[in-house]
């Protein structure tokens, strides 16, 4: 069993590594990594190092938990 593929299936690989993991238990895998760290300037993102993305998404998941389940 691996956890990660080869080429650009590397990341849908990396999810179903975990989904063998959870049995019936809800979850999700969010593919962020090729937004996650800027190695060069694009205009909405900072000219290096990591973007935060994701971060909004989390934090409003956690702060509306009780709403949404």
């Amino acid at each position: 069993m691996q956890n990660i593929g080869v080429g650009d299936s590397g990341t849908i690989i990396g999810g179903m590594f975990l989904e063998h993991f959870v049995d019936k238990t809800p979850w999700v895998h969010l593919d962020i990594a090729g937004t996650a760290w800027n190695v060069k300037h694009i205009g909405y993102q900072p000219n290096s190092g990591a973007t935060g993305v994701g971060v909004r998404l989390l934090a409003d998941l956690i702060q509306n938990w009780e709403l949404i389940k």
